[in-house]
C-alpha cells in the first residue's frame, strides 16, 4: 500500500476508536443523566406523599396524598404511581395509576428502610413493565411507622435512550465516511510535495547534477528533506567532479609514457639499426615501463586507501620508520647536493600499518629532497606533542604559495609540471600521504613560506 492509503488508514482507524469511545461515554453519561433527572423526581414526588400521607393505620384509602401531589405537580404526575406501606410491608393507600396493583418490596429496600435510608431500584412488574421505582422510609422519633413508594415506568425513558443510541449509531459510520474521504484529501495534499520531490529527483541524472529540488520555503519536514537532497546532490556533483577530473588526469598521465614508448618503438622499427641503438632503445622503454607501474601502483594505492584499506593493524613504533626514511633520503640527496639531517628522534608508538605510515612519511621526505636546491637542506624529526606522535619534515625550497596549500594535495597537481615529468613523479605523492594519514586518524598538515621553504607534520594519536 502507498503511504497516502496507510495514512488515510491510519487516521480513519484512529477516528473510529475515537468515535466509539466518544460515543459510549456520551451514551453513559446522557443515560446517567436521564436516570439522576428520574430518581429527583421520585424522590419530589414522594416527599410530598411521605408529608400528605395517611397512617399506616388507616383502613380507608383517602385522597390527600394524591390530590396534594397533583396540586403540587400537576400533570407531571400523571406518568407516576405510588402506594404507603406500613412497617410490615402491607399496602395502604395507593394511587388511582396502580389499578389494583402493587409496587414490589425488596428485602435490601426493606433493611435500608429501617436503617433510615431511601433506596432506588429499577424492577420489572407481572406485567413485564420496567419501573424505576423509590422506596422512601417515614420515621418518627426514629422508629420506622411507614413506607413511601413511588414508581415511574421506563418506557418513554427507554424509547429516548433507544433514540440517543440509534443516532450515535448513525453518526458513526457517517463520520468515518467523511473522515475516509478528508483524510484521503488531506494525505494527497501533504504528500503532494514529496511527489513533486521524488519527480525533481527522477530528473536529475549524472549528467545533470547540477539540477536542485525546489525548496518551498516553509522551514518544515518536506523543506528539511529538500535541503538534505541537494546536499546530497552538490556532494555526489563534486564526487563525479573528481572522478572526472581524476580520470582525465589519469588518462593523461598514462598517455604521455606510452605515446613516448610508442614513439621510440617506432624510430627504432624505421630502418636497420646498431646493436647500440636498440638497446638504447629498450633501456629507454624499460624507463617508461618502469614509470607506468609506479603510476599504476600509486593509482591502485590511492584507490585503496580512500576505499579503507589502510586501516590500523598493530602496534607501530615510528623511531624505525624515522631512521628507514632518513637513510633513503640521504641516498637521494647526496647527488643534489642537498644535506639531510635528523633534528629530533625519541620512541612513539601509535597503532597503525607500518608499511603505509612509511610510505606517508617517505612521500613527503622525497618531495622536499626533489625541491631543494643545491646548498640548502632538509630536517626530520619525530616528537610526542599533546598525546599525539609528530612526524616532520622541514626544507629550504622555493616554498609553495598560500593559495596552493590545499591544492597540492588533489590528485595529479604538480605546481612544476615539467620538473614533475623529470622526476618521474605524477602529483600523487601528497594526496596518498594525506590518505593514508587520515586512514589513521591522524592529520597531514603544511606550514610554507615561498621563497624560504616549507614544513610538512604529519600527527597521529599515540598508542
Amino acid at each position: 500500500m502507498s503511504i497516502r492509503t496507510r495514512l488515510t488508514l491510519w487516521y480513519t482507524t484512529a477516528l473510529l476508536v475515537v468515535l466509539v469511545a466518544a460515543s459510549v461515554a456520551s451514551y453513559a453519561l446522557f443515560r446517567r443523566s436521564v436516570m439522576h433527572d428520574l430518581d429527583a423526581s421520585l424522590l419530589l414526588v414522594a416527599q410530598v406523599v411521605r408529608d400528605n400521607g395517611s397512617s399506616a393505620t388507616e383502613a380507608v384509602l383517602t385522597p390527600s396524598p394524591e390530590a396534594a401531589a397533583e396540586g403540587i405537580f400537576g400533570p407531571d404526575l400523571l406518568d407516576k404511581f405510588f402506594q404507603l406501606l406500613d412497617p410490615q410491608g402491607a399496602p395502604g393507600f395507593r394511587s388511582r395509576r396502580l389499578q389494583g396493583r402493587t409496587l414490589p418490596l425488596s428485602r435490601a429496600a426493606h433493611l435500608a428502610a429501617l436503617r433510615g435510608q431511601e433506596t432506588f431500584e429499577t424492577v420489572e412488574l407481572p406485567s413485564r413493565e420496567r419501573v424505576r421505582l423509590l422506596t422512601l422510609p417515614v420515621m418518627k422519633s426514629g422508629r420506622l411507622v411507614q413506607f413511601v413508594q413511588v414508581g415511574l415506568s421506563l418506557e418513554r425513558a427507554e424509547q429516548t435512550l433507544d433514540r440517543y443510541g440509534e443516532t450515535l449509531l448513525a453518526l458513526v459510520p457517517l463520520g468515518l465516511i467523511l473522515a475516509t474521504v478528508g483524510g484521503t484529501a488531506i494525505a494527497r495534499a501533504a504528500l503532494k510535495p514529496v511527489g513533486d520531490i521524488s519527480l525533481a529527483a527522477r530528473r536529475i541524472t549524472a549528467e545533470d547534477l547540477g539540477e536542485r529540488v525546489a525548496v518551498r520555503g516553509t522551514q518544515d519536514e518536506l523543506d528539511h528533506l529538500a535541503e538534505t537532497l541537494n546536499g546530497m546532490l552538490a556532494r555526489l556533483e563534486d564526487a563525479f567532479g573528481q572522478v572526472r577530473r581524476f580520470a582525465a588526469n589519469a588518462a593523461h598521465e598514462l598517455r604521455t609514457p606510452l605515446t613516448a614508448l610508442r614513439g621510440g618503438i617506432e624510430v627504432a622499427l624505421r630502418a636497420d639499426r646498431s646493436p647500440e641503438e636498440y638497446r638504447q632503445v629498450l633501456r629507454s622503454s624499460l624507463e617508461e615501463v618502469e614509470r607506468l607501474i609506479r603510476l599504476a601502483e600509486d593509482l591502485l594505492l590511492l584507490s585503496r586507501t580512500e576505499a579503507g584499506g589502510a586501516r590500523p593493524r598493530g602496534r607501530v613504533d615510528l623511531e624505525p620508520i624515522l631512521l628507514e626514511v632518513f637513510d633513503l633520503a640521504a641516498r637521494l640527496a647526496q647527488p643534489a647536493g642537498v644535506s639531510v639531517r635528523v633534528e629530533a628522534s625519541e620512541p612513539v608508538p601509535v597503532e597503525g600499518d607500518a608499511a603505509a605510515l612509511q610510505r606517508a612519511y617517505r612521500n613527503l621526505v622525497e618531495n622536499a629532497v626533489k625541491y631543494t636546491p643545491a646548498g640548502g637542506k632538509v630536517e626530520l624529526a619525530l616528537t610526542r606533542e599533546d598525546g599525539a606522535a609528530r612526524l616532520s619534515v622541514r626544507d629550504t625550497g622555493p616554498g609553495i604559495a598560500p593559495a596552493d596549500a590545499e591544492r597540492i594535495f588533489q590528485p595529479f597537481v604538480r605546481l612544476d609540471a615539467a620538473r614533475g615529468r623529470e622526476t618521474g613523479g605524477a602529483g600523487l605523492g601528497l594526496t596518498i600521504a594525506r590518505s593514508i594519514v587520515e586512514a589513521h586518524g591522524g592529520t597531514l598538515s603544511l606550514e610554507s613560506v615561498p621563497g624560504a621553504g616549507s614544513e610538512f607534520t604529519i600527527r597521529i594519536p599515540s598508542g
